[in-house]
């Protein structure tokens, strides 16, 4: 039913059952991994109204709900590195019988998969404190990040003021060189580590 794809590897479709509604893959040498896809085969969708939460389980560290799956949504794409924060809910007592044989030294990781009513997955998924739990209003994280990227530019641009942002007026003119060095710049830093500078900088 379900497939884990680890960037760099090959597709896993080797899913262990812990029970009708759990399920776990195995990711060895976790250390190395940073994006994780998980989706559906397309072979059998989850029964009306169902859904499933993905978790992530770090040895020694604890579960991490990180998003979900519905025949809606048959597909997401996770970062696990920078992003971990342990969580506890009864879920994660079940993954755990499964998982604890792993001691804080062992590099095996575990993508675990809960099959839910779709309102408690939504209920679950809204408490998420990252971009998961906002992808239902796809405007307004266009608005934020269209927002961030400007600050970005303008403290840029402001750093060029002596460090007095109050220098800047209305009729402050801008040498485009200085865009075009702040774009070439941002545009490498964005495909070398990706938006999360973005939101540290708030």
């Amino acid at each position: 039913m379900f497939g884990c794809l680890v960037a760099g590897r090959l597709l896993q479709t080797n899913i262990q059952q812990i029970d009708e509604t759990h399920a776990i893959f195995e990711l060895p040498s976790a250390g190395s991994i940073n994006h994780i896809c998980v989706f559906l085969l397309g072979t059998v969708p989850f029964p009306d109204g169902y859904g499933a939460t993905v978790h992530f389980f770090w040895p020694g560290k604890g579960f991490q709900l990180l998003g979900m799956l519905s025949n809606e949504k048959p597909s997401a794409i996770f970062r696990l590195r920078g992003t971990y924060s342990a969580q506890s809910t009864n879920t994660h007592a079940v993954f755990s019988g499964a998982a604890s044989d792993a001691s804080a030294s062992d590099v095996t990781a575990f993508l675990g998969l809960s099959i839910e009513p779709l309102p408690q997955i939504m209920q679950e998924v809204a408490a998420l404190p990252s971009a998961v739990a906002k992808a239902n209003n796809p405007t307004a994280d266009a608005t934020l990040m269209a927002e961030r990227i400007v600050k970005h530019l303008f403290n840029y641009v402001s750093s060029f003021v002596g460090g007095n942002p109050t220098a800047l007026s209305p009729d402050f003119l801008v040498p485009m060189g200085v865009i075009a060095k702040w774009y070439e710049t941002f545009m490498t830093k964005v495909k070398n580590t990706g938006i999360g500078f973005l939101e540290r900088e708030e």
